[in-house]
């Protein structure tokens, strides 16, 4: 059964976040891959994911995969029931998970349980491509990515930060450009998706 837990601002859907671990009765133990956050210069928002999930009784193991080695990489993702990954740049994100060859992986533990958490870059990762966030992202950091396929998840193309400082212009930008080709779902910062198999939620903290 496909699972995925997707936002834009992790620590913005912490209620949404501990209702579904509860009605997902899931265990306490999550793979925490910060990579994404390696070549922003602001990454507060990741010390707010961890400890949004230490606040709700979840015990932590973080990964960097860009700093471990493709067998480590692996055998972390294998044995793990919940992945999450944080927000920072898409483009140097999905990179590292091809150099560590992880998206079939991914894919794979997907179809056998995994429960995928992905925030703003990890959220975006889940659809066919990631391209068309290149307004809102510096494609250029990620100087060994040969092509921006990416999990092929979920047939939506999600928009985090919609109408967010600092990203109001590139978001808006963003969806003007590619609401006509792409079928976009908009995020604000305390929205998430909940995918279960082929049904798809929007929930939002009033």
């Amino acid at each position: 059964m496909k699972q995925l837990f997707l936002c834009s601002y992790f620590a913005g859907v912490k209620k949404l976040f501990s209702d579904y671990a509860k009605e997902k009765n899931l265990e306490n133990k999550v793979l925490f891959i910060p990579t994404a956050g390696n070549k922003e210069d602001y990454t507060a928002y990741i010390d707010e994911a961890q400890q949004t999930f230490r606040d709700l009784g979840f015990e932590i193991e973080v990964l960097d995969i860009a700093s471990c080695d493709r067998e480590t990489a692996q055998a972390k993702i294998f044995q793990s029931k919940i992945l999450y990954i944080s927000g920072g740049n898409t483009f140097y994100l999905l990179q590292e998970l091809k150099k560590k060859q992880l998206l079939s992986l991914i894919k794979e533990q997907i179809r056998d349980g995994l429960v995928y958490v992905g925030e703003s870059a990890g959220a975006i990762i889940t659809s066919k491509d990631i391209d068309y966030n290149k307004l809102m992202d510096d494609k250029t950091v990620a100087t060994e990515l040969s092509d921006t396929a990416g999990l092929d998840e979920v047939d939506f193309y999600i928009l985090p930060h919609y109408g967010e400082e600092p990203f109001t212009d590139s978001s808006q930008k963003t969806f003007e450009t590619y609401k006509k080709q792409l079928e976009l779902l908009p995020l604000h910062n305390h929205q998430a998706i909940i995918v279960n198999d082929e049904q798809i939620d929007i929930l939002t903290i009033e």
